[in-house]
């Protein structure tokens, strides 16, 4: 199968419509018609039902969606890599999503510096879930990345696991409590992610959500560790007991085979163990009867 019908069949179940499909490719609508029909005959399946007002992928179509993407993407992965390996000096593309590392980046990059097999390291600051298809088209070696993530083609680490807090304006009603509840935010554990993504959108990054938050317009969720790392004067941070926890990994491709990649893998487990190591040290020690 050639990656050309791919490409058209991608673009037609992403857009539904077969005009914007051909728009998007630069090709006319009835050559784009015609190697669909060509593609179901070869596949022997229906990858659309069309009516004269409508598009829709069938049950086989998502199923080829899904491989296709991955395939297009491989694909994609293997130029970059091959003109990348063509660089005279060697370099690892790190993305990171702008205050999503847990405050992790700067020690992990000095451990690595001191790893046998290491490299000049470019960090490319990420937007919102853009981190796993950077790396599954060869964009980049590894990622900082909070779950939950579309882990298609990819390995994956746990580096730290912590308690959510909710970030309110200090004038906002809640905010004179010790701790709160989804349920005081309006939330279960289950909408919790499509909360995030929402909010999200509205900022592209931490500075402009809590902006916002202080301004009073919205109330999130945010990793325990941006408590300490950005205190501001008119927002507060209130403990969540009952959020599901911020879960940071390190990602990287399934097939590389880069020994930078992997010393960078071993720094960054390396340095959150450490970091792990210390915060048990520092916590009271109980006794019988305390």
């Amino acid at each position: 199968m050639e990656s050309r019908p791919l490409r058209y069949f991608v673009a037609v179940a992403e857009e539904l419509n077969f005009a914007r499909a051909a728009e998007r490719l630069g090709i006319s609508p009835p050559p784009l018609s015609r190697a669909i029909r060509q593609l179901e005959r070869e596949l022997g399946v229906t990858l659309f039902e069309r009516t004269t007002h409508s598009v829709a992928v069938t049950p086989a179509g998502e199923v080829l969606l899904r491989e296709a993407r991955i395939a297009l993407d491989a694909l994609q992965a293997a130029g970059r890599r091959a003109q990348r390996a063509a660089v005279p000096e060697a370099k690892l593309v790190l993305s990171v999503k702008a205050d999503g590392d847990a405050g992790l980046l700067e020690p992990i990059l000095e451990r690595y510096a001191a790893e046998p097999g290491s490299v000049p390291v470019t960090v490319r600051l990420s937007g919102w879930q853009e981190q796993p298809r950077l790396l599954r088209r060869g964009e980049a070696d590894a990622a900082l990345v909070y779950e939950p993530f579309d882990r298609t083609g990819l390995d994956a680490e746990t580096l730290t696991v912590e308690p959510r807090v909710a970030a309110l304006a200090a004038t906002h009603p809640l905010a004179d409590r010790d701790r709160l509840a989804l349920a005081d935010l309006g939330l279960r554990p289950g909408d919790l992610h499509r909360f995030l993504d929402e909010l999200r959108k509205r900022g592209r990054d931490l500075a402009q959500l809590l902006t916002l938050v202080g301004l009073g317009d919205l109330v999130t969720l945010l990793p325990a560790s941006v408590a300490a790392r950005y205190p501001r004067p008119n927002v507060v941070y209130r403990p969540v007991p009952d959020a599901p926890p911020a879960i940071l990994a390190i990602a990287w491709p399934q097939q590389s085979c880069s020994t930078a990649t992997a010393a960078f893998v071993r720094a960054a487990t390396w340095v959150a163990d450490a970091v792990r190591d210390r915060a048990a040290d520092a916590r009271p020690v109980q006794t019988l009867g305390s």
